[in-house]
């Protein structure tokens, strides 16, 4: 969920041979650069296409004195993200979103996050997320009725802006135990303001020692930001409260946050969260759980409608599992394991559409990757969008092929050639819950309805804090 910066400026001279050399890369600052077409303010894929092109799977430049490096190999992602993940913490555009999401699991760094990770988890232990199958589907059957009763023989629609709408549905139900409330639209609202602040936020400097300053865009971010604390700490106190008064667990994610403890060998030391907590990780999943997953579902509509052959053997799939004509059913949780083309499919659009499409990490310590020593205080990026669609790990790229994702193919390939949902001790703690949301919806819509893109162009993306389409997808919905 990080944007690079793109105000970036050239590596520095190869270290002396005796400790290394630093990777290859741009020999001069990148606004040098600045009417090359690989040069584009909120583009960063278009420089990280160039840099793989050019120099290889590493590659390096700077930005104000700092070394960033550019990585597309799986083996230098694992030493990054597992074997030398001590050494590594949050880059900035990540850490300055502390200023939304404050110490939650996307910000926070060791020992914070490894304390409130051990919290959490009992919420999103996979016997509790699977309770949640039957609320997805319930919310994609919605769906589906109201398409079928707003208009039988089907009817243009934007499929984004449809899957944000089942997507928030589903984290209302799942993480609030509610319907789409006025209080659901309003931390909607605000957080979809603050997002189109981000780069505001992230390229200003130092803004979180500003945060007073009466400067515009300041002003509207402070404002957002109060309204949404407000909203999510009542919904907080309330859960509390129904708790004093001995009401049952609701089972939504936000009353086992707020029953977790973090286990701890003396008993009588074991601590939840503090309202502060609560609030940063129910934003977080908020942020993470619902904007992603609906970014997911939206490339997936459009890749069907492109490859009628992959949409016809799914749909012999959701046949053959749950029905057709009078005894065609929902899919339920004991279905999850039998759906597995559909399962593929998810997986595939999100290798050539990855809802998070580039991460990073900054390094506290001297770093070695093969014949490279890079200092410490450096920046490491690396993409899941360029990554999959490297025909090194993915041969013809961009062909849409979902049997790439069989198990005998999964088990053949790099582990890091393919990484959604990142990796190590910090891969994202809801991933076995977008598996879920993403089959689930998928089988629960695709059983009764075919889709058409009905744009001109194939959709450009747009790489923001996840990967968007530019402009609305719009499809014809068939019914089958």
């Amino acid at each position: 969920m990080t944007t690079p910066p793109l105000t970036l400026e050239a590596p520095p001279e190869p270290v002396s041979s005796n400790t290394g050399r630093m990777p290859p890369g741009l020999k001069r600052s990148l606004p040098f650069y600045a009417f090359k077409p690989w040069v584009k303010l909120g583009s960063p894929i278009l420089l990280f296409e160039h840099l793989l092109k050019t120099y290889g799977n590493i590659a390096c430049y700077r930005f104000l004195g700092t070394p960033i490096v550019f990585i597309n190999d799986p083996e230098y992602i694992r030493e990054i993200l597992v074997t030398q993940a001590a050494s590594f913490v949050k880059e900035r555009t990540v850490r300055r979103m502390k200023v939304l999401l404050g110490e939650g699991l996307i910000t926070s760094d060791d020992p914070i996050h490894m304390r409130q990770r051990k919290i959490a988890a009992p919420a999103f232990h996979r016997q509790r997320i699977a309770a949640y199958g039957d609320q997805i589907v319930a919310c994609a059957a919605h769906q589906s009725e109201t398409w079928q009763q707003e208009s039988p023989s089907g009817q243009p629609i934007d499929i984004s802006a449809a899957s944000m709408k089942l997507s928030l549905e589903i984290v209302a139900r799942t993480l609030f135990n509610t319907e789409v409330t006025a209080d659901i639209r309003s931390i909607n609202d605000e957080v979809n303001t603050i997002m189109d602040l981000y780069n505001f936020i992230v390229a200003f400097p130092k803004i979180e020692s500003f945060l007073h300053l009466p400067i515009p865009g300041i002003i509207k971010f402070r404002r957002s930001k109060g309204r949404l604390d407000a909203v999510v700490d009542r919904l907080i106190r309330e859960h509390r409260e129904a708790a004093a008064r001995g009401e049952p667990d609701r089972g939504d994610l936000l009353s086992m946050l707020l029953a977790s403890k973090y286990e701890s060998d003396d008993p009588t030391q074991q601590t939840g969260m503090s309202d502060e907590q609560v609030r940063d990780e129910v934003l977080t999943i908020f942020l993470a759980g619902y904007e992603t997953v609906a970014n997911g579902l939206a490339w997936t509509w459009y890749l069907l409608s492109q490859n009628p052959a992959i949409e016809a053997r799914l749909h012999a799939e959701l046949d053959a599992v749950l029905g057709t004509g009078a005894t065609q059913r929902l899919p339920t949780l004991p279905d999850y394991p039998a759906l597995r083309y559909t399962e593929q499919v998810f997986a595939e659009s999100m290798r050539l559409y990855p809802p998070a499409w580039a991460m990073g990490r900054m390094s506290t310590k001297p770093i070695i990757l093969g014949p490279y020593t890079i200092p410490s205080g450096a920046h490491f990026f690396f993409s899941q969008y360029i990554m999959g669609r490297d025909p090194q790990y993915f041969p013809d790229p961009l062909r849409f092929d979902p049997d790439r994702f069989t198990p005998e193919n999964k088990a053949a390939r790099a582990k890091f050639a393919y990484f959604p949902f990142g990796g190590g001790s910090r891969q994202c703690i809801g991933e076995s819950f977008a598996w879920m949301e993403g089959v689930f919806s998928i089988a629960t819509i695709a059983q009764r309805w075919r889709m058409i893109y009905l744009g001109s162009t194939p959709p450009e993306v747009q790489a923001k804090i996840t990967l968007r389409p530019r402009d609305p997808l719009v499809m014809q919905l068939i019914p089958r």
